[in-house]
């Protein structure tokens, strides 16, 4: 018996489990996988030498999130890291666009890219100092944001008020059109708008763009020293040195729910498991309701808004082990950690099109991660760790390339897409397959092998489009985590504010759960769910 039982381990459910741990709270965790971590892992199952991330790779929300920092896991043993350079965008010509983590440095490589642009970089970096900390405050505490509202409307105003949200609320096309004369600026932003599903004609894709890329700016985009799995074991030790407790390969079959109240859970081998405050479910939208909680216990409404419920797109990944550097034809790739591989803008509308109707993309989007030049643990000196991922469409219509792919990714298919990827690479860094010496391929139905919740290789937990972000996420209510069901909250990145390993989810739900416990908690989850009915009948 617990106070609490999370639900999976990945690092929302950890986050939730050590607040409520620092609550003085008794938390057991349940991890279905043989260890914790859910996508936040590592291994050298590419080659023994190399240390390989399975998912997430680099962290910019984790460093900056209030929930994370919070935590302070360097003093349980999380070292960051940073390349050289934050981000890169080679184009097909030889030069690069580079986000370092001095503002200047930026700005110089931007202005020798397009007239005027060294100036528009730094505007939008004057706009961060203005707002940025109070839209971090705003987006990652539970919606609505009643205490952050007032400082952001505060600082919005000193920032420009009503003009300078509208420029955050435009397509990331339209904003990089109207501030940058040449590409560089536009592909930085426009690349980091498409760590979602955004496309760069997506509405509000500009407040995403604009934030990773200045939390860049000011924090870097780090790796956990020795791999992904470090975050995750820095989690697990703070929760261990307060008393809480992870249990792997136990795999939960049902939350056990009686008067319209989660009284703990069952696992699938039929132990039951207590929970005496409150369950924490870190597990997707789809997984918890109509799954964990069976329909009969929630309300008919909910059934109707879950099969509206949007995944964000699939995931195609191929880590490489290399024997030297990526040999990249502009040498400033080099020393960034993450690369944004495509033509130009016309190319990211072009990639964007095919997703949106279902064709697998002939010229990928790529998102690269040198790993090494992160971290120098991750492989021997003079080699390289490297992965790429691009997206593909859930239900594959057509494929807009010449292989015929179908989205059933046997063995010719999953062959036929890694080297349509790698040739996305070559054609920017000439030799880059010579060195490759070994190579894993992550085909979409794989990567629920290693967490449940990325269904296909969605990786946010639902899409990020603003259909289904703040009041409207997973369903339309409150933006909350709280569910119809008292004492279950739903932990997840399906909850506000969606995907990135930035603990908010699952930091939410603590939170919540906490509030509920405490004085005047019997009423609080009923109000809540009653005011949710009213704007969401």
């Amino acid at each position: 018996m617990a106070d609490a039982v999370v639900v999976g381990a990945g690092h929302n459910g950890l986050v939730a489990a050590n607040m409520l741990a620092d609550a003085g709270w008794d938390v057991e965790v349940l991890e279905a996988q043989p260890e914790p971590g859910g996508a936040v892992r590592s291994d050298r199952g590419v080659h023994p030498d190399y240390v390989s991330d399975l998912c997430s790779a680099f962290y910019p929300l984790g460093v900056a999130s209030p929930a994370m920092r919070a935590l302070d896991l360097e003093r349980h043993g999380l070292r960051w890291r940073h390349a050289p350079a934050v981000l890169a965008h080679p184009l097909p010509d030889g030069r690069c666009a580079v986000l370092e983590r001095d503002r200047d440095a930026t700005a110089a490589n931007l202005e020798a890219l397009g007239s005027g642009d060294g100036a528009a970089w730094l505007r939008l970096c004057a706009l961060w100092d203005e707002m940025g900390e109070d839209v971090l405050r705003a987006l990652f505490t539970p919606f609505p944001p009643i205490r952050a509202a007032l400082p952001l409307a505060v600082s919005a105003r000193r920032a420009g008020g009503l003009r300078a949200v509208r420029s955050l609320l435009t397509p990331v096309r339209t904003l990089g059109e109207q501030e940058f004369t040449g590409p560089g600026g536009r592909l930085l932003l426009a690349g980091s708008a498409l760590h979602t599903d955004m496309f760069p004609e997506s509405t509000a894709g500009s407040v995403f763009a604009w934030l990773l890329a200045m939390i860049g700016q000011r924090h870097g985009w780090p790796v956990p020293e020795g791999g992904a799995g470090e975050l995750t074991a820095a989690l697990v030790r703070r929760l261990e040195s307060r008393g809480g407790r992870v249990r792997c390969d136990t795999p939960v079959a049902s939350v056990v729910v009686r008067d319209g109240r989660a009284l703990g859970v069952r696992t699938a081998s039929g132990e039951p498991v207590r929970a005496v405050k409150a369950v924490l479910a870190d597990v997707s939208a789809p997984a918890l309701y109509g799954g964990l909680v069976g329909w009969a216990d929630l309300p008919g409404a909910l059934r109707a808004d879950m099969r509206r419920f949007d995944w964000d797109h699939a995931t195609f990944k191929v880590d490489w082990a290399l024997s030297g550097p990526v040999p990249w034809s502009s040498p400033d790739a080099a020393r960034a950690g993450t690369v944004h591989l495509s033509p130009g803008m016309a190319a990211l509308t072009d990639y964007s099109a095919h997703l949106a109707t279902g064709r697998v993309p002939s010229e990928p989007f790529a998102l690269l991660g040198q790993m090494t030049t992160a971290d120098p643990a991750r492989s021997p000196a003079g080699t390289e760790s490297v992965w790429a991922y691009t997206h593909v469409p859930h239900r594959v219509r057509a494929d807009a390339g010449p292989d015929g792919i179908t989205g059933g990714w046997d063995e010719r298919e999953r062959t036929a897409m890694a080297e349509r990827l790698e040739n996305v690479v070559e054609r920017l860094a000439p030799g880059f397959r010579a060195r490759i010496t070994g190579r894993r391929v992550t085909a979409p139905p794989a990567f629920q092998d290693h967490d449940a919740n990325l269904v296909n290789g969605a990786l946010n937990g639902g899409t990020a489009l603003i259909h289904q972000q703040l009041v409207f996420r997973p369903v339309p209510g409150l933006g909350r985590a709280e569910t119809p069901i008292a004492g279950l909250y739903l932990a997840s990145a399906s909850a506000h504010p969606g995907g990135g390993v930035h603990g908010a989810c699952g930091a939410n739900a603590a939170r919540a759960a906490l509030a509920h416990a405490g004085p005047g908690g019997r009423v609080l989850t009923p109000a809540l769910n009653a005011l949710g009915r009213l704007l969401a009948p």
